[in-house]
């Protein structure tokens, strides 16, 4: 089994660490998509710091974000799952994990990542800026990048599991499940939605959406189930408790809509 999250917009810098090691990440196959990227954003946010704050959607409050990206390749890094912060990684909580479900989290679970394509949870790496809908200069659109990359990485990781699709829309549009032309991917993909109900209608809600999903991972993580197939994961998600409706099988998977009142 795979699981994609998103990446937290918020990121929490290393303090102290080793500076990145393209080598030593998960999926060496994604590296040359890698470096380019990291060389364009450290070359934009050396040479060209005040088009940088605008290119990349930088705050004026926040212009430190500038000068760390520009030091993205000898910036001190940490496991990725304490880089990641904000709603659903708190809710996931990584580090109070069981030893187990830590073990679980370590080989299921990646981050879709617009520097990287794909990190592990363990994987080490630095805080960065920047936006999965960003166009940057010598690359383009990083969706259209990583659209064009991270096929490979993806199906490596994925085997002949199941895909677990918790991604936001941005970050949905790197990669899609029939991209690959390969009938059984989207017949093993489930793309999962939160929706809130509230005085009998529902809608997608960020906090809910972002909270709901660290949790329902953690309780997947956390039972042991592997399911292999969107309905068994369905069930899997039922007998934890939640309310599950599963939507018809298409060519980019099928979907669970987990049904919530409360966070």
């Amino acid at each position: 089994m795979l699981i994609l999250l998103p990446p937290s917009e918020g990121k929490t810098a290393a303090v102290r660490g080793n500076p990145l090691t393209l080598d030593d990440l998960r999926l060496p196959v994604l590296n040359p998509a890698r470096a380019k990227v990291i060389d364009a954003l450290v070359e934009l946010c050396t040479t060209r710091p005040d088009e940088a704050v605008d290119i990349l959607g930088i705050p004026k409050t926040q212009l430190e974000l500038v000068t760390l990206n520009a030091g993205l390749s000898d910036a001190p890094t940490a496991r990725a799952d304490r880089i990641y912060t904000g709603v659903l990684y708190d809710a996931l909580s990584p580090a109070t994990l069981s030893p187990a479900a830590k073990r679980r989290a370590t080989s299921r679970v990646m981050v879709t990542s617009s520097v990287f394509g794909l990190v592990g949870l363990a994987d080490r790496i630095p805080a960065y800026r920047l936006s999965g809908d960003t166009t940057l200069p010598g690359i383009g659109g990083v969706q259209a990048h990583w659209r064009a990359h991270l096929g490979a990485g993806i199906t490596e990781a994925l085997g002949d599991g199941l895909l677990v699709d918790l991604r936001s829309g941005t970050y949905a549009a790197f990669w899609r499940p029939d991209a690959e032309g390969s009938s059984t991917v989207p017949a093993r993909t489930a793309t999962v939605r939160v929706l809130h109900e509230h005085n009998g209608q529902r809608k997608v809600v960020s906090h809910f959406n972002k909270a709901t999903k660290g949790r329902l991972v953690r309780a997947l993580l956390e039972s042991g189930a592997n399911p292999r197939t969107p309905a068994k994961l369905a069930d899997a998600f039922r007998d934890l408790g939640w309310t599950v409706e599963t939507g018809p099988a298409t060519k980019t998977g099928t979907q669970l809509d987990i049904i919530v009142a409360e966070i």
